[in-house]
């Protein structure tokens, strides 16, 4: 048995004009309903709400204002999940719409909710349809064409693939549109390799991801342990090929050294607060030693967070990592470049570190 983590992007699910591409998506519900007979779970994650709204309301550009985008998304979101609940009705796999914000995915408590939940769907053997809930974030809308929140998800549930389909075969070494010696790329074993390619961003109307988001979330579950494949969700049959983890557009393999999902989500899902700048003995017993941050190696304190928050931590303008600060920023200005009995007189409860090793994670 495997946990599959299958995303479409907008252009997979909707034509340029907004319409639904139910041959495609009937092909996608074929798929999820093999791995789904097979034994599998599976989970899908699509973008198209927008899409889909904007074609009701008959808007012939993708909406910038934020209120319009959210407009546009709570037109299209229940009407979408209609199409994927009835398909996948028709071969007998029950499906359970899911919505879920960044903030879900930044706030542990959150987090860790969601994972119960698509846990519990799961083995009931039902699969979760997944969506960002636009309609309510006040954020920007910003997981990349739902790439990062596929990525997230994913890492959350600990999947063993995680699949994202898109318009194109998979990842080129240029734009194949604009450039026609393009190569397909099959397969990316370390990320450095990605700096020779020609990697840019949405050339859709409807879409606001793009191959670099798609790379970025590769990069993110692969660092988790999990195999990732960018392939079609056009070409017919490559969908179901990548979701039964035969060869299928680029592979990116699990890369060595597996970070543990806390460190990731600290890394790609909790937002900074703030920002520390250290000194240099400091950034070497961080990168060097693996030891927590004092406040003694506090140069700076920059923003307004509480202790909890997560913050970046730089030194002389280099970033060095991130963290979840021990200290609210108030009280770290007060004790910064103090020494831990110093410390102690100024704030007798204060914990020693103002960044603890085990919430830390290197740049």
């Amino acid at each position: 048995m495997a946990t599959v983590v299958v995303k479409l992007g907008s252009s997979v699910v909707a034509d340029d004009a907004g319409e639904v591409r139910t041959e495609l998506l009937e092909a996608l519900c074929d798929a999820v309903a093999a791995r789904h007979e097979a034994g599998d779970e599976v989970i899908v994650v699509t973008s198209g709400a927008i899409a889909r709204g904007m074609r009701l309301m008959e808007l012939s550009v993708r909406p910038r204002a934020m209120e319009e985008l959210q407009a546009a998304s709570a037109v299209g979101q229940g009407k979408l999940y209609r199409h994927y609940d009835e398909l996948l009705q028709a071969r007998g796999v029950p499906s359970a719409q899911v919505l879920l914000t960044f903030f879900d995915m930044s706030a542990r408590t959150h987090y860790l909710n969601a994972r119960h939940t698509l846990r519990k769907l799961l083995d009931w053997r039902v699969v979760p349809v997944i969506n960002e809930n636009d309609t309510t974030t006040t954020d920007e809308i910003s997981f990349g064409d739902n790439d990062f929140l596929a990525a997230q998800v994913a890492i959350l549930i600990g999947a063993d693939r995680l699949v994202l389909l898109t318009d194109t075969g998979g990842l080129y070494t240029a734009n194949p549109r604009a450039d026609p010696s393009a190569r397909l790329v099959e397969e990316v074993r370390d990320v450095e390799e990605l700096d020779a390619y020609d990697i840019g961003v949405s050339s859709s109307p409807l879409g606001s991801g793009g191959m670099r988001s798609k790379v970025v979330a590769a990069e993110m579950a692969t660092a988790a342990g999990i195999t990732v494949a960018i392939a079609s969700g056009v070409e017919p049959g490559e969908a179901g090929r990548a979701l039964a983890g035969a060869r299928a557009g680029t592979l990116f393999p699990p890369q060595r050294g597996r970070v543990s999902s806390f460190k990731l989500w600290l890394r790609y899902a909790k937002p900074a607060r703030g920002r520390l700048t250290v000194d240099e003995g400091a950034e070497r017993a961080l990168r060097e030693r693996g030891t927590s941050l004092l406040p003694v190696g506090v140069v700076e304190v920059e923003g307004t967070f509480e202790a909890g928050d997560a913050v970046e931590v730089r030194c002389e303008g280099r970033p060095v990592g991130k963290g979840i600060a021990g200290y609210s920023a108030e009280e770290l200005r007060r004790v910064k470049g103090l020494k831990t009995n110093q410390v102690r007189e100024l704030l007798p409860r204060a914990t020693e570190e103002a960044v603890h090793r085990d919430y830390f994670v290197l740049e």
